[in-house]
């Protein structure tokens, strides 16, 4: 259970607008009342604590939820305390720190590219429970062959590339990926239930992921006039394995972060207050927030929509007014930065306003229209909620 110290005694101390805020907490509220959703966990941070913290359906604020690929925003984080410790360039070559992977091509890709998906390996094989043997792992990595030319052009890596990211990690740091998170990261910031490597006593407090609603057919997305998305490596099936504990425990870094949406608010909350925990521990530097949250993807764009896909190092940022594209609210400022995840989850904090967002759902609706929907609106509500912007 998030810590009392955190949450304000009213949103109007933290300068967020009541009425505005039930609007929101109705919005996440709407489809769980409808029978859509099982379950929704919200959270609103602003000035280092939280504006509000509600958990509606079946589920309660001492729930825990895999925010899937917003995970990728924490191990991309930590490889950044690396990179302010002199300990790593994303300059560097991967094979110069991960030999083994230096193999079929992949000679030339440069760590930089891991996390602004422009190594060109993003359906590269890994089972989630290959990481738990060194060898096995490493095999994989030799074996891994590139589909395009490293730094050519942007193609999502659902979990490629964030599994070299963690390895650099262990590499530079000397220590496991997931124990560098918890002492480097979630125990600094106090977030006790940010975890990417599930303990078993915690596994009973996590909301399994279910299936809900019927999906799009090419033949709806024809009519609609909108391009039909990709098949890719996140299915049903990848998705529900997260319900296993053996997956949990992995800590799967680039979409396996169990916590609540107390967590995620806070965990942005530190990153826009100059890297501060709340007790004025500095865990990043202004500098490096800086380095992290610069967009490194120029005109890249996205398969699918054809929009700019303002990578930084592992974050996206807002940018334009396409930012809705990229998971954001069309009234995020355009330095907000976050990092959504499957199923819905919504994670980001916006420099310009001073709030952050962590919203989580079990619910993972078929209909990805609606979910694309559902995020925007929430997003909208949640980024214009200061009093005082």
């Amino acid at each position: 259970m998030v810590d009392a110290s955190f949450i304000a005694d009213t949103p109007e101390e933290l300068g967020i607008d009541p009425a505005k805020l039930e609007e929101l907490l109705s919005r996440v509220k709407e489809e769980v009342d409808e029978g859509l959703l099982p379950s929704a966990q919200i959270a609103i941070g602003r000035n280092g604590k939280l504006a509000a913290f509600e958990t509606y359906g079946d589920a309660s604020n001492d729930s825990l939820y895999c925010v899937f690929s917003s995970t990728k925003a924490i191990t991309s984080t930590a490889a950044w305390l690396l990179i302010q410790e002199g300990k790593l360039d994303v300059e560097e070559l991967v094979r110069d720190i991960v030999p083994e992977f230096g193999t079929n091509g992949k000679e030339g890709v440069r760590v930089e590219q891991l996390f602004t998906h422009t190594a060109g390996f993003p359906s590269a094989p890994f089972r989630s429970t290959d990481w738990n043997d060194r060898d096995t792992r490493l095999s994989r990595f030799s074996s891994w062959r590139l589909n395009w030319e490293p730094g050519s052009r942007f193609e999502y890596h659902p979990t490629s590339s964030m599994w070299v990211i963690a390895e650099i990690i262990e590499r530079r740091s000397g220590s496991k990926f997931t124990d560098f998170v918890r002492e480097r990261i979630a125990i600094p910031l106090g977030l006790t239930d940010l975890w990417v490597g599930l303990p078993e006593e915690q596994h009973a407090r996590v909301k399994d992921v279910v299936h809900v609603g019927d999906g799009l057919t090419s033949e709806d997305y024809q009519r609609m006039g909108i391009p039909e998305p990709p098949v890719t490596e996140v299915t049903e099936d990848a998705l529900t394995s997260f319900n296993q504990s053996e997956i949990r425990k992995v800590g799967v870094p680039g979409g396996g972060g169990i916590m609540t949406a107390a967590e995620l608010a806070l965990f942005y909350q530190a990153l826009i207050n100059n890297g501060k925990a709340l007790d004025g521990t500095q865990i990043w530097s202004p500098e490096i927030i800086g380095f992290g949250t610069t967009i490194r993807s120029g005109d890249l764009t996205d398969l699918l929509y054809r929009k700019r896909c303002n990578r930084a190092l592992g974050l996206i940022i807002s940018g334009d007014e396409d930012r809705n594209y990229r998971g954001f609210g069309h009234t995020n400022s355009p330095s907000a930065f976050g990092h959504g995840g499957a199923g819905g989850q919504i994670a980001w904090g916006d420099p310009e306003t001073g709030i952050s967002i962590g919203y989580c759902t079990n619910g993972h609706d078929r209909n990805g229209l609606r979910v694309g929907r559902r995020g925007v609106s929430i997003s909208n509500r949640a980024a214009h909620l200061a009093a005082n912007p």
